[in-house]
């Protein structure tokens, strides 16, 4: 068995390891300086931050791993500050208090020894492992991925102690390292039996018995568009031509609000989750499979409960007229992206045939979608064109294989029609003045349009107005530019890092990105809570009940839900963001020592990322550069070389080897290769 990386052999039992640590140097202030409280962000390697809990306790505060005392990441510290530099820059110091402990319980994997066992942590920042007595193995066996709760602390040196509460998954156990990352964001796709009891009773509600004030849409041409694997189906469409030649879209989303009561188990619990989450092969539902893959699933051939949105919209792709009402639908096809699409693309004859009493709905939905699309772009909304990947995984949950997806002529169609639809019941709400939940995303920071002018200008390209008010327009502008380029992808990136990240709130701020001014997201409640709550809101203005009393309450709830909506989706994005880390690690595992072409995708003083065709990124360390000492010049997105002048910069193509795979850490290493890549590449 390998020993830890300080040094004590996991096989010895850890109670008398003890070493009193060293405190820094004295630097400009003295060993009296500043006392500084806030919570310890530790590096896996040992070291760590305090970030101050308070504004005006200046920059944050480096402890090496000598000064760490018995700190555990998360843990809130008094640092006694003994090195600063001028202005504050650059802060050092040591570990004085542990003021407040922040982990309760760990997860990780489960070792055995003759007379003990250990959890070794999956977070790597949490650098010690937990010793656990034979007593509190709870069932546990060795390479189960388990929860340990603490009962001790470290304290001078020993590690700290706990007991096994539970077990995620067993060792070898298909599933059990995307299980272990779910738990450790403290999410479960399961839900408390309260919540399935009370999702039981209104799954079972007959439809029929709630069709009093709904406009029967059942005999209409509504068809809903998803991909393959999906169940929770919550928008449905269509479409017709109005005595004018105008379009009608009709946007028809699940009525959740009419099966989540306000204030029940399934509210609180839908609010609690604020959203589901897709993990490859696994989702974490906002709502129990009853609500979200049954009663509230729009189905094909089964009467379903929505609230309908009809958009009158003219040739130039304004929306001239507009209708919201409660409704019931009998969705007459269940159809696929890739099945529209050819149909739409390649006038596949199997498809027509098969779908031959909607074709003509279908080309003319194609019409509309380009129509709202040249308008969108016109006013400057923002179109990124970065490539995802879908990650396949066998039976096993070992990824087989890593490709590009596409976005094709459905898939856009869809989310043009999407679009429409939230903007148009954002606005329509803005001027009713209601309690409402818009999505908002603001306008960049001058200072970040103001590098990205920098970064842009290396490339021939110029950004017109100023960065205080920038336009979407402009940036728009460069988007289409640099359509086709080598470096579009870069610029494209660079572009969106450039961006503030769009949250929910109360005040319709408007969409930098998509360039209105209302919207919100109307179109998905089965899977979030702002659709969920909105739909309320409209439901009860549409029926006459918002009181003055109600109005009060809305007010107060709409708040909390957005807030705690922008915080679970952040979650969501990070989990989604891990799991995806870990799958194409382990795939990259078989092609350690195989050499591909890049493009350099992020640089830091580390070194700098390379993205594969495929989206796969490792990193090549500017320690490997044995050519020459490399500085990071961060204001040019690139390293160069002291002696040499080399430079490595974002957006050039390089060729990599596969040195190391750290599927655990999610950590891809790349060494640069000058060979060819023959047949050593995948």
């Amino acid at each position: 068995m390998k020993k830890k990386k300080n040094g004590r052999d996991p096989k010895k039992t850890p109670m008398n390891i003890s070493k009193k640590p060293s405190h820094p140097k004295k630097g400009n202030l003295g060993a009296k300086g500043p006392l500084v409280i806030g919570k310890m962000m530790k590096h896996k390697n040992g070291f760590g931050f305090v970030i101050p809990e308070e504004e005006g306790q200046g920059s944050d505060v480096f402890v090496s791993r000598s000064n760490m005392k018995d700190v555990m990441n998360g843990d809130r510290v008094a640092v006694r500050v003994a090195y600063e530099e001028a202005a504050g820059a650059k802060r050092e110091g040591y570990i004085e208090e542990i003021l407040e402990r922040g982990t309760r319980e760990i997860i990780g994997s489960f070792e055995t020894s003759r007379a003990f066992g250990f959890v070794v942590p999956d977070d790597k920042r949490q650098n010690d492992d937990i010793y656990v007595r034979r007593k509190d193995f709870n069932g546990a066996r060795k390479g189960d991925k388990v929860v340990v709760v603490l009962t001790k602390y470290p304290e001078k040196g020993s590690n700290p102690e706990g007991k096994i509460t539970e077990i995620i998954s067993r060792s070898g156990e298909a599933g059990g390292d995307i299980k272990s990352l779910i738990r450790s964001y403290n999410l479960s796709p399961e839900f408390p039996n309260r919540v399935r009891s009370e999702a039981s009773v209104m799954a079972d509600e007959d439809a029929a018995d709630s069709l009093t004030g709904r406009r029967d849409l059942r005999d209409k041409k509504i068809i809903t568009i998803d991909g393959p694997d999906a169940k929770d189906l919550d928008d449905a469409i269509s479409i017709e031509k109005t005595q004018s030649g105008h379009y009608l879209l009709g946007v028809h989303i699940a009525d959740v609000s009419h099966y989540v009561r306000e204030g029940g188990h399934l509210d609180k619990e839908a609010l609690k989750r604020g959203t589901s989450v897709y993990l490859i092969d696994q989702v974490i539902p906002m709502l129990p499979a009853e609500l979200s893959n049954g009663a509230c699933s729009l189905n094909p051939e089964v009467d379903r409960l929505t609230l309908s949105v009809d958009m009158e919209i003219d040739e130039s792709g304004k929306v001239v007229h507009h209708e919201i009402y409660e409704s019931v639908i009998r969705s007459q096809a269940r159809m696929i992206y890739d099945d529209v699409s050819e149909i739409l693309e390649n006038n596949a004859v199997d498809l027509i045939s098969r779908y031959a009493g909607i074709i003509s709905e279908l080309r003319m939905m194609e019409e509309l979608a380009a129509i709202l699309r040249k308008k969108r772009l016109d006013r400057g909304s923002l179109d990124f064109d970065l490539n995802e990947a879908a990650i396949v995984l066998d039976e096993g949950g070992v990824p087989v294989s890593v490709e590009l997806v596409e976005r094709r002529t459905a898939n856009r169609m869809i989310e043009e029609f999407m679009l429409a639809a939230n903007e148009t019941v954002a606005e329509h709400y803005f001027w009713t003045e209601l309690p409402f939940v818009y999505r908002i995303h603001e306008k960049p920071d001058p200072e970040k349009i103001e590098e990205f002018k920098a970064f842009i200008a290396s490339f021939g390209c110029y950004l017109k107005g100023s960065s205080e008010n920038i336009h979407p327009r402009e940036l728009a502008a460069i988007l289409k530019k640099i359509e086709g380029e080598s470096y579009e992808r870069v610029v494209n990136t660079i572009m969106l890092r450039s961006m503030k990240k769009a949250f929910y709130g109360t005040e319709c701020q408007g969409h930098f990105g998509l360039g209105v001014r209302y919207y919100c997201h109307f179109t998905s409640p089965i899977r979030r809570y702002p659709d969920l709550m909105i739909h309320r809101i409209i439901k009860e203005n549409l029926k006459g009940d918002l009181t003055a009393g109600r109005i009060r309450k809305y007010r107060k709830i709409t708040e909390e839900a957005a807030e705690i909506s922008s915080t679970t989706e952040r979650r969501a994005q990070e989990l989604e963001r891990d799991v995806e880390k870990l799958k194409k690690a382990q795939y990259m595992e078989k092609y350690v020592g195989h050499i591909f072409d890049g493009v350099i995708s992020g640089v830091s003083g580390f070194g700098f990322y390379v993205e594969l065709p495929d989206t796969i990124e490792g990193m090549v360390r500017a320690s490997s550069l044995k050519d020459d000492y490399y500085q990071h010049e961060a204001a040019h997105y690139r390293l160069r070389g002291t002696h040499t002048n080399k430079i490595y910069a974002l957006g050039d193509r390089v060729r990599v080897l596969v040195e190391k795979v750290n599927a655990q850490d999610g950590e891809i290493d790349f060494l640069l290769s000058d060979r060819d890549e023959g047949e050593e590449g995948r």
